[in-house]
């Protein structure tokens, strides 16, 4: 069985940073991706952010972005602590939702929520203005 827990979540004013992480357990050596994604009140929860998860360097791994918050937002992994974060930059008052950590298997689109395996429970993000 696999786990996601998210950290890192909080209030923050515009134009501010936050960190979000995302430690994984379980059968973690086997992950195609890991990503983020997002879902404020009364929308669909749309894709932010995924990188590849295999190869010992992480210096070379796939990351791909939403258009919004490319040039704000980076995610990286560390894989010796099974953790992905998600660096948030310049945050706007339309960033604020609640940020769910997701895990897949199988190869594919990265933007996809289907093809994710394993979601967290999430963790909010609240930018004032």
């Amino acid at each position: 069985q696999v786990q996601l827990v998210e950290s890192g979540g909080g209030l923050v004013q515009a134009g501010g940073s936050l960190r979000l992480s995302c430690a994984a357990s379980g059968r973690t050596f086997s992950f195609y991706a890991m990503g983020w994604f997002r879902q404020a009140p009364g929308k669909e929860r749309e894709f932010v952010a995924a990188i590849s998860w295999s190869g010992v360097s992480t210096y070379y791994a796939d990351s791909y972005y939403a258009d919004s918050v490319k040039g704000r937002f980076t995610i990286s992994r560390d894989n010796t602590k099974n953790t992905v974060y998600l660096q948030m930059n310049s945050l706007k008052p339309e960033d604020t939702a609640v940020y769910y950590c997701a895990a897949r298997y199988v190869s594919g689109s990265y933007s996809k929520a289907n093809l994710y395996d394993y979601w967290g429970q999430g963790t909010q993000v609240t930018v004032s203005s």
